[in-house]
């Protein structure tokens, strides 16, 4: 594990003091909710102190707004996620439905792997999701992707050693 530089918490503490309040008002024009606003601020600022060397401060706005902007692709990711998770839910019929701790346990699991699933590249991720998802064997999904059998199958492998690898490290 890298160890933090002396000098990262006085650059956080000083861009905080600097342009914190701007950081709000940048999020809470894209966001449209001031409380979502100051949540994803203050994870910038968090990620920022998590850092082992001193921040470039030759551009602070554009840097925070870099963070920031990847923060806010993960919040509308996210309630897209809980908006469909909460819709699939109304459907089972409620002596199916999982309790309370179960409905939080699959939504962070389901937000793992949409993470996951996102970092892979686009045709591994089709392959992936035509097998598991839509339950199509891997030469029913080499036909409709228009691809061979063992690139399917290897694009699978790959999908789910990601996966695994996501899983272990959180």
């Amino acid at each position: 594990m890298a160890t933090r530089h002396p000098d990262v918490h006085s650059s956080v503490a000083q861009l905080y003091r600097d342009h914190g309040g701007w950081l709000v008002g940048w999020l809470h024009r894209r966001l449209g909710d001031g409380h979502d606003a100051a949540d994803l601020s203050q994870d910038v600022f968090t990620r920022l102190l998590a850092r082992p060397r001193p921040l470039p401060l030759n551009q602070p706005r554009a840097y925070l707004s870099s963070i920031a902007r990847g923060l806010v692709i993960d919040h509308w990711r996210r309630r897209d996620l809980h908006r469909a998770w909460v819709e699939a839910l109304s459907h089972l019929p409620r002596e199916y439905a999982p309790s309370a701790e179960a409905r939080v346990a699959l939504f962070e699991t389901m937000a793992l792997i949409d993470r996951a699933l996102d970092t892979l590249k686009p045709a591994v991720r089709a392959a992936f999701l035509l097998v598991q998802l839509e339950g199509l064997t891997c030469a029913q999904a080499a036909q409709q992707l228009d691809i061979s059998l063992s690139t399917v199958e290897r694009h699978v492998a790959k999908a789910l050693r990601h996966c695994y690898a996501v899983w272990f490290e959180s």
